[in-house]
């Protein structure tokens, strides 16, 4: 069962939650981290101790780069509209119920398909299975996720584990030059266009050379032709010039052949200056490189899908396991200093427990219940396993921020991860309260509400952690004392384990003489005139208050008639 959480408690939760989850480098690991939400289960909790104490040392500091680098791998039955599958009647339905390509039992209809599979000798031979039909869509989603082979390859290495990366990318080793085809494919235009170019850089260059030597009419009629744009009467009366443009084209075009796998002949003859691709041209080479790729792309993946194909689950568990790595990483990240909670205690207690979302918190040791044998701080003799405890003292002492770290430490145990102390020992529990003080909240209404709220912490049995802050600050203190006593007595009876903080410890205690009441002080200002606070709490000791040490922070930084009155009621302090 999972361990129920008051609206207050669960925010605390949810905080510790997300502190984890923004640690997370994949989105898919959340899903690990929610497998550790609170329980009530001690041996689930053992369990994943037990679990995180074991692994989280494979984690080492320079896997995070690589597991970010790792990406689902997706293999989706699609629809192939380039192939056509020819069979015979009989096979019709069950080709079909395939749903991988057009399916006919006439060969007619293999019109323009670049891929024609048959079952009755017409085209290329195949049977009836996805990966003699679609190989490609075995292989290719491979292929695009190469970093994350790589990078699965080189966590196992880290990790010390065995991976199936190596073994698929050496396979998927075999299709790159296939695969470069394909790039090449995609950039045609940019290609045919850079060798334009280049082309007609060099055939401008070439005409910047040569010199004419003409006399009377034949120069006239030759500049009346350039000037109207007829170039060709250059070559005309050059046709050397015209030969050399020729090899240059020729040249260009082997090169160009060499690099799309195939002749090509696409620059005119006609017009030789300035050279130009025919867009017509363009395509049809795009279709014959296209029609040439897929057929041996269909080739080599189904040679590949075959050796693939049983990898494929494995491939899966190892991604998933990479998941878990990432959220083992991201506890590991948030847990560093943390020590792992004795689980079966009384109570709970820890050692230099440090807030989470406090930055640079002063340590502190508390303990509520039964005090364990290595519980051994200073004052503790006072400690007589209450499970009722008055917390009282200074303002912003940090009585707020025990009563959270409490939480957070009960949250944390029941997760099954360390909390943030240097040894602790926590009772299993069945529900946590966490009552906030609510500032801006005064009145009946508010009153009612809290009153309400804590009843029914009360109401039922089993093994409860109930926080309280500050319930007087919502009524009157006279109340205050009757009410919170009645609701003590009642936590008492039901063995429930209980910090309230509260200013009227001395009331309280005459009224509770199994509450034990501990207090946080301030010892003084600083230079700055700052409070100085000890938030270590002293076992068996009312706090006292600080208004005294505000009264003479103010009366120090005064002047004046205002520094006069300061100074007369921080005498009525001493005084009484």
């Amino acid at each position: 069962m999972s361990l129920k959480l008051n609206p207050e408690a669960r925010e605390i939760y949810r905080s510790i939650r997300d502190e984890i989850a923004k640690k997370l480098l994949l989105r898919g690991s959340e899903a690990f981290l929610d497998e550790f939400s609170p329980t009530n289960n001690s041996e689930e909790i053992a369990g994943r101790q037990a679990y995180l104490r074991e692994n989280l040392q494979r984690v080492k500091p320079e896997i995070g780069e690589f597991i970010e680098k790792v990406r689902p791998i997706h293999f989706r039955r699609e629809y192939l509209h380039d192939r056509i599958l020819i069979v015979d009647e009989g096979e019709v339905k069950k080709a079909e119920a395939l749903g991988l390509c057009a399916v006919s039992t006439d060969p007619a209809d293999a019109g323009d398909y670049p891929l024609v599979l048959s079952t009755v000798g017409y085209g290329i031979d195949v049977e009836l299975t996805p990966t003699q039909i679609t190989p490609e869509l075995y292989i290719q989603p491979l292929w695009e996720n190469r970093d994350t082979l790589e990078a699965l390859a080189k966590i196992a290495e880290l990790i010390g584990e065995k991976s199936i990366a190596p073994e698929l990318l050496k396979q998927l080793s075999g299709i790159k030059t296939t695969m470069d085809r394909l790039s090449t494919i995609e950039q045609l235009e940019e290609i045919l266009h850079e060798k334009e170019r280049e082309l007609n850089e060099k055939v401008s260059e070439r005409l910047e050379q040569f010199s004419l030597t003409l006399r009377g009419k034949e120069l006239l009629e030759f500049l009346s032709e350039l000037k109207s744009g007829d170039y060709g009467a250059i070559f005309r009366h050059f046709s050397s010039v015209e030969n050399e443009i020729l090899e240059m084209i020729r040249e260009v075009e082997e090169e160009l052949g060499k690099t799309l796998g195939t002749p090509v002949e696409i620059f005119s003859r006609e017009e030789l200056y300035p050279v130009s691709v025919p867009p017509e041209k363009v395509e049809l080479i795009r279709e014959e490189l296209t029609r040439d790729f897929k057929v041996e792309m269909y080739l080599k993946s189904r040679e590949l899908a075959e050796k693939v194909r049983p990898l494929i689950p494995m491939l899966k568990q190892e991604i998933r396991d990479v998941y878990r790595l990432d959220f083992l990483r991201a506890v590991k990240l948030f847990a560093e200093g943390f020590s792992f909670p004795e689980l079966g205690a009384n109570g709970i207690a820890f050692l230099r427990g440090r807030h989470i979302f406090i930055e640079n918190p002063q340590p502190v040791s508390y303990v509520i219940g039964e005090k364990p044998h290595w519980f051994s701080v200073e004052g503790s003799e006072k400690v007589l396993d209450e499970k009722v405890v008055i917390l009282t003292g200074a303002n912003s002492g940090g009585k707020t921020s025990l009563l959270e770290l409490l939480t957070q430490i009960a949250i944390l145990t029941h997760m099954g991860l360390p909390v943030p102390a240097e040894r602790a020992g926590v009772s299993i529990l069945d529900e946590v309260f966490f009552f906030r003080r609510k500032r801006s909240t005064y009145g009946a209404g508010a009153f009612e509400t809290a009153l309400n709220g804590f009843v029914k912490a009360l109401r039922s049995e089993g093994r409860k952690l109930i926080l309280i802050d500050e319930f007087e600050a919502i009524t009157e203190p006279g109340a205050a004392v009757k009410i919170i006593g009645e609701l003590l007595k009642v936590a008492h009876e039901r063995g429930f384990y209980v910090v309230i903080v509260s200013h009227l410890g001395e009331d309280l205690k005459k009224e509770l003489p199994f509450a034990r009441v501990d207090g946080i002080e301030a010892r003084g200002l600083d230079e700055g005139l700052n409070l100085i606070v000890d938030r270590q709490p002293a076992f068996g000791k009312l706090g006292k208050s600080t208004p005294e040490l505000i009264v003479e922070r103010l009366a120090r930084k005064k002047r004046g008639k205002e520094k006069e009155i300061f100074e007369r009621i921080l005498k009525a302090f001493k005084n009484g």
